[in-house]
């Protein structure tokens, strides 16, 4: 039975995709920002401001230990998963990890609009944050991902096409 994560800056469509790939390829889709929410009882915002991202990053990484308990999933990750080896390391030996890519621009485009999520880095643009970044994760997802697939241009459809090919290969 395949297991699939999803990582990716926010923004690059990994809920969509991840709803789609989880339709297409018949197994149970789970988002874990979702299941962190659950399990602090408080919004990803208030959990930042009480404890900062560290406390996010600890409960994120309980959640990831449980998720990786179950088979026949597609998990839809947070975009800082990465930042942690054991995240990686856990993902990676339960099943096919899959890199969703997008220019900054698209990526400031998809997010300006949404206020889920506070500031990583302070910074006043989106733009100018997502370069921050991504150039410090992005060594970190490529590492991470056994695929990569560009959602720049693209429909969630497509996207999640090349992503059952890619894992039913």
């Amino acid at each position: 039975m395949a297991n699939v994560a999803l990582i990716g800056y926010r923004g690059t469509g990994k809920s969509t995709v991840a709803r789609l790939l989880a339709k297409r390829l018949r197994l149970e889709m789970l988002c874990l920002d979702d299941e962190v929410v659950k399990k602090a009882g408080r919004s990803i915002p208030d959990i930042v401001r009480i404890g900062g991202w560290e406390l996010f990053r600890a409960l994120e990484s309980e959640v990831v230990r449980e998720a990786v308990g179950r088979q026949g999933r597609v998990l839809d990750t947070g975009g800082g998963v990465v930042t942690r080896l054991e995240n990686v390391q856990a993902l990676r030996d339960w099943g096919t990890v899959i890199w969703l890519t997008a220019t900054p621009e698209e990526l400031a485009g998809r997010i300006s609009e949404s206020n889920d999520r506070p500031s990583l880095t302070g910074a006043k643009s989106f733009v100018r944050e997502i370069g921050e970044v991504l150039a410090e994760r992005e060594p970190l997802y490529r590492a991470a991902a056994h695929f990569e697939v560009s959602t720049s241009g693209r429909t969630a459809e497509e996207v999640a096409s090349e992503a059952a090919k890619l894992v039913r290969k």
